[in-house]
């Protein structure tokens, strides 16, 4: 049977996966690890499995993306509680009261993921035992294959959210509130063990009370099932018990396990029993002995029809089944066994180990010296034969020491019977409710993702709702301040006009102040209270040589001109400090040409309300003197005319 090119990319990369990081998920159910890879492969627009395969080689980070796609770690605290009610009403107590009072008890919580399942265990053992005789008595081993889920649960750190199916006893006894989150109490944290475990390839814990496998099974076929059970058997007491999720079942394994509570999902170990039948064979003969011949005979042709009847009986079995004698060759085989295994009367006799029956589909020489060792019935479930057509069939295989009365072994009988049917419905029913189940999870997950998404929009829309009543508050804010600035605005329009007016009419006194200035014959200096010129008029230019720009805010004191200023500095202090209102003299001075000249300086306080600096005013003598003569003349002459 040819398998699609895209099954075939499938299985490349499951390959890759198990030979590059030792995770193999040949067991896992083809349909939801497709549709979970797939998922991975969306985001990055890939549409086959040898692409998304290329990426993996090219960027290995992604593997621990995929790893937590595949593995769903859907678990919480006291996950159906009606279930767990039961164990811990039903199934715990018995648990306690099969232990003597030192007795260790062992859990295992296989597929633990974050550490919900586990330390829930653990709280309620504690309750059960108490918290001293838990520390001493109780060890929960957890396992699971993903790593990032491990170490999350060695934190043993959750939220407020994830605390709340606890009830507030328990939350308050077990746990210690740091912040927003809540730590499982450290003392009872040291019986909890956690540890990878792959439960197709590593060996299963032994000698366990209570086995929790809860939604595990699930995503695994029914082959992979039933090799997981078959440890998860191994692995627990006679007296142990299975705790399974809510959506998975045992109907394919009851030889197994015996349902406690179906609808609960816990199951109680079956103890293999030894297996014994007695032939009567010679009973019959011997119960003839001693009678007549005619009664002999009678008896002999009842014995023959009696022998003949179970051999038609056993031929016409719909059961294949051979039987072997106790010196290892074929006695007996059925018509439904020379069907199926292609065996003829021709084979009667032979050494069976020389069959091709005796090691395909599965070695029978070994468990055949088993049933005689442990004196006991060995059975196999859901043994693969692989067909001429490239069909798989699955058979039960039953090997049955055969015991005389006297104990003594007369050989064994070998039953196959086809289950592949029933596998073939049950392994549909099993993957329809399970997809049912992961469906129901999804959607469950997308609800309540809907919820939060719901949540969130309408705090953004209350946000928006108050973000917009503040818009509207500032734009009316916005649009009184807008009045009151264009308010402004007209007042300041209003003063720059009147400052324009000022303006206008300061720089009209300003230029009849210079033109007065100018009209002077005397010099004029203009100090600030610090000595500093801020007016020098034309005269001051044309006397000591300086012009106006080249001594606008400098100190008298630092000009360089032929006044000795220096013996201005206390007059003037007086006049500033108010002392003297007017002071005059004359000094020796020698002007911009080098001429000795007469100077005269009067002195006067420069002030409004306060002194605000002084004005000099100053003159060479001789040429005032010389200027009185000439109009002294000019006025004579008008006069004698």
């Amino acid at each position: 049977m040819s398998v699609p090119e895209k099954d075939l990319d499938f299985e490349n990369l499951l390959i890759y996966l198990r030979q590059s990081r030792g995770f193999d998920f040949g067991g896992y159910k083809r349909s939801t690890l497709m549709r979970r890879v797939r998922k991975r492969m969306q985001s990055f627009n890939l549409e086959n499995f040898e692409d998304y395969l290329d990426y993996l080689e090219v960027y290995p980070e992604e593997f621990n993306y995929l790893f937590n796609t595949i593995l769903i770690n859907v678990t919480s605290f006291f996950r159906d509680a009606a279930a767990w009610e039961n164990l811990i009403e039903q199934v715990l107590p018995k648990i306690v009261s099969n232990k003597g009072n030192s007795e260790q008890i062992r859990i295992w919580s296989a597929g633990c993921a974050s550490g919900e399942e586990a330390y829930t265990l653990a709280m309620v053992m504690a309750e059960l035992l108490g918290p001293e005789q838990f520390r001493q008595r109780v060890k929960i081993y957890a396992t699971d294959v993903d790593e990032e889920a491990l170490n999350q649960a060695r934190q043993a750190v959750y939220s407020s959210k994830d605390v709340q199916s606890i009830p507030l006893q328990l939350r308050e006894k077990y746990f210690d509130l740091l912040g927003n989150n809540y730590i499982f109490c450290q003392d009872l944290r040291r019986a909890v063990i956690f540890g990878r475990h792959d439960l197709l390839q590593d060996a299963p814990i032994s000698r366990l009370d209570l086995l929790v496998c809860r939604n595990t099974l699930m995503y695994f076929n029914s082959e992979t099932q039933g090799r997981i059970l078959i440890r998860f058997h191994f692995a627990l007491n006679d007296t142990g018990y299975l705790f399974l999720g809510k959506a998975e079942m045992l109907l394919m394994h009851s030889n197994l396990f015996t349902p406690v509570d179906l609808k609960n999902r816990i199951f109680n170990r079956i103890s293999t029993l030894n297996m014994r039948v007695d032939s009567q064979r010679l009973v019959a003969k011997q119960r003839f002995l001693g009678m007549t011949n005619s009664e002999e005979d009678e008896s002999n042709n009842r014995l023959s029809r009696y022998v003949r009847l179970r051999e038609i009986a056993f031929d016409l079995a719909s059961i294949a089944q051979v039987i072997v004698d106790v010196n290892g060759s074929l006695v007996l085989i059925n018509e439904q066994a020379r069907s199926v295994f292609g065996l003829s009367p021709r084979d009667l006799a032979r050494p069976f180990q020389d069959l091709e029956l005796s090691y395909r589909p599965i070695e029978l020489r070994s468990l055949i010296e088993r049933a005689y060792s442990e004196r006991r019935t060995i059975t196999l479930t859901n043994v693969e034969r692989y067909l001429p057509n490239a069909e798989m069939q699955y058979l039960d295989v039953r090997i049955t020491p055969l015991q005389d009365i006297d104990s003594n072994f007369l050989g064994v009988s070998i039953t196959f019977h086809d289950v592949t049917r029933y596998i073939q419905l049950q392994d549909a029913l099993q993957r329809s409710r399970q997809d049912l189940e992961t469906t129901n999870e999804e959607l469950q997950s997308t609800n309540e993702e809907l919820e939060t998404t719901n949540a969130e929009l309408q705090s953004t829309n209350e946000e928006l709702e108050t973000t917009n009543e503040e818009l509207q508050s500032t734009n009316e804010e916005l649009e009184t301040m807008n009045e009151e600035l264009h308010s402004t605005n007209e007042e300041l329009q209003t003063i720059n006009h009147e400052l324009n007016q000022r303006t206008t009419e300061l720089n009209r006194t300003n230029v009849f102040l210079v033109s007065i200035l100018r009209s002077l014959q005397t010099g004029i200096v203009v100090l600030d209270n610090s000595f500093n010129i801020f007016i020098w008029n034309y005269v001051v230019e044309d006397l000591w040589g300086l012009r106006t720009d080249e001594v606008m805010g400098q100190s008298l004191f630092s000009l360089d001109i032929g006044l000795p200023v220096e013996q201005l500095r206390s007059p003037i202090r007086e006049v500033l400090s108010g002392k003297k209102h007017f002071q005059e003299m004359i000094l020796d001075a020698t002007n911009r040409r080098g001429r000795k000249i007469k100077c005269y300086l009067a002195i006067t306080p420069l002030s409004s309300t306060d002194i605000e600096g002084a004005i000099l005013m100053m003159a060479d003598i001789d040429r005032v003197n010389s200027m009185i003569s000439v109009q002294e003349i000019e006025e004579r002459r008008q006069q004698q005319q």
